[in-house]
């Protein structure tokens, strides 16, 4: 009889065997409860942590179920310290409510008193709590946030029901059309979202992959609500995106659909800003000049775009305005900065979630093949590398004068493809630039240039562009279906996910996608890799390793895909 794939450890670890014939299926439910920490050759680390079984309570897990399963695909009986911690975390959510109190401001309640007056006697929640002479305890409307960060922070987080604003009435319709159809997984998202309205409802995030269509997410939860909308983005290109597929996929007129960014101040009945203007202060001392916009517009939705980039004052400003419905749109809720508390406890739980691969397979992403292209130093840059303290060892191996003799060897391979060549440092970006005579875009690029660029590699005008971090996020380029990434930011598998979502649109010749990244060999970059590729392996991608030398011609790849 075969073993179970799983090695579930005392400390919530979960090991995973890759080459076991349970490993696909395995993997799908696990990744519902637990995060992918590792993803070496054969075996998979998994780690089951209080957020994770939180935001699967969320989307309707139950400790029973959980466990149940990891019993059954358990190699060895599961500790019972284990099983204990997991139940444990499953029965917090939803321990404790937020309601309205008669007098206007917020009751936190619990099934247990005992509980709940040991926890408003903790000093992070003593300043935020007053307790009335009835033994109620009652938190002041904007303190809404802070309190359940607080909590969550404490290990209980709080189910919101105490409502929200309705906000400006913004009556619309969607398109119809052969245009545009409103797919099933969309408009359940937005459902999930939604809760019919209900408490229950109203705030949360939706995670969906590059490329599915998370915008249309978006303006499918503010044709439920029918109210007036503030949307946050990356940047202005994203910004402008928003705006346009706004207005061709409703009724409502450009009139009805502002632009807030550094170039434009409009405050409409659907208004998209840039996370930038919102954190613009004259000084480092000064107050955020445009927070207030939270305030204007009679905002009955706020929808946070990319919402795992959340900046800290933006973070807090959203603390205080939990009274307003929010929605987190997101390709991977992974945060490196480990705040992915701070995106549930004041966004919300998640509400929605498909895998990757599942969209593949149903012919919504296109097919993908990754390759880590692993280039050698010369012996020069050996020395330097050896010689060099840890973090410049990073930009030397990141500028390895060989990846452009792999990238020539690309652009010839996909010659007649869409290629982007992404990368983390402009001096390098711009020698490879130079070196191959195209075009550039990077932060300092105006966004006139911007979008003249964009619409020709759209056309086909310029079949190979490059991009620096900008075009990690919201940038809507449905034919590109070669990715080079020549260098990163360290190990974030947030980008990693990104730079691969840039070429996972469905091809109108129905053809795949390659990605590759190229990474110096036998240094920190190569450790690096493998820590970004961590959220892809999660989702079923995996890297083959090659040189150059062995890279498939593009021809023979198309022919193995389409078999």
């Amino acid at each position: 009889m075969m073993e179970p794939p799983l090695i579930v450890q005392t400390d919530g670890a979960v090991l995973l065997e890759t080459q076991h014939p349970q490993y696909e299926p395995a993997r799908e439910r696990l990744q519902q409860f637990a995060e992918l920490e590792k993803s070496p050759e054969y075996v998979h680390f998994y780690r089951i942590t209080p957020i994770s079984i939180w935001n699967a309570a969320a989307l309707g897990e139950t400790a029973d179920a959980v466990l149940g399963w990891l019993d059954q695909q358990a190699r060895f009986p599961v500790a019972a310290e284990v099983k204990e911690r997991i139940a444990e975390w499953f029965r917090r959510y939803g321990l404790l409510r937020l309601e309205k109190a008669d007098d206007g401001r917020l009751r936190l309640t619990c099934e247990q008193p005992e509980l709940l007056a040991e926890l408003v006697g903790r000093r992070s929640l003593a300043s935020l709590v007053e307790t009335a002479a009835d033994g109620t305890v009652l938190v002041a409307d904007d303190r809404r946030g802070e309190i359940k960060r607080a909590l969550v922070k404490l290990g209980y987080p709080v189910e919101d029901r105490a409502g929200y604003r309705t906000g400006g009435s913004l009556p619309f319709a969607l398109a119809t059309g052969q245009d545009f159809t409103l797919r099933d997984y969309q408009r359940s998202a937005a459902e999930k979202f939604h809760q019919g309205g209900s408490e229950q409802g109203g705030c949360g995030v939706v995670v969906l992959p590059c490329g599915a269509g998370k915008t249309v997410v978006g303006i499918a939860a503010m044709h439920l609500l029918q109210t007036n909308t503030l949307v946050l983005t990356t940047n202005t290109v994203a910004v402008r995106q928003w705006r346009r597929e706004i207005l061709a996929k409703t009724d409502l007129t450009a009139d009805q659909v502002g632009e807030y960014s550094g170039e434009h101040k409009e405050i409409r009945p659907v208004t998209v800003a840039t996370y930038q203007i919102l954190t613009h202060r004259r000084g480092k001392l000064a107050e955020f000049t445009h927070l207030d916009l939270f305030d204007k517009g009679g905002f009955g939705l706020i929808i946070y775009d990319e919402v795992h980039l959340l900046p800290a004052p933006v973070f807090r400003a959203t603390a205080g305005i939990q009274a307003h419905r929010r929605l987190g749109l997101t390709a991977t809720l992974v945060r490196e900065d480990g705040r992915q508390d701070e995106v549930f406890s004041l966004i919300g739980p998640k509400r929605y979630e498909l895998p990757w691969k599942q969209l593949e397979q149903q012919g919504f992403l296109a097919a993908a093949r990754c390759f880590e292209v692993r280039v050698p130093l010369g012996p020069d840059r050996q020395q330097r590398y050896a010689a060099a303290t840890p973090r410049n060892q990073i930009r030397i191996a990141a500028d390895n004068e060989h990846k452009a003799d792999c990238v020539a060897t690309l652009l010839r391979r996909h010659a007649r493809d869409r290629v982007l060549i992404i990368g983390q440092y402009l001096d390098q970006l711009r020698s490879i630039a130079a070196l191959f005579g195209l075009p550039l875009i990077t932060g300092q690029t105006a966004n006139a240039e911007r979008d003249r660029l964009y619409s020709a590699f759209r056309s086909g005008e310029v079949p190979h562009l490059i991009v620096s971090k900008v075009g990690n996020f919201a940038v809507d380029l449905p034919d590109a279906n070669v990715a080079i990434q020549i260098s990163g930011t360290f190990g974030s598998r947030q980008e990693e996910a990104q730079r691969l979502g840039r070429v996972l649109r469905p091809k109108r010749d129905g053809g795949p996608a390659t990605f590759y990244t190229l990474v110096s060999e036998g240094t920190r970059e190569q450790e690096f890799a493998n820590k970004r590729q961590l959220f892809l392996a999660e989702q079923g991608y995996a890297y083959e390793i090659v040189t150059a030398a062995e890279l498939p011609a593009a021809g023979d790849w198309d022919r193995e895909v389409r078999a």
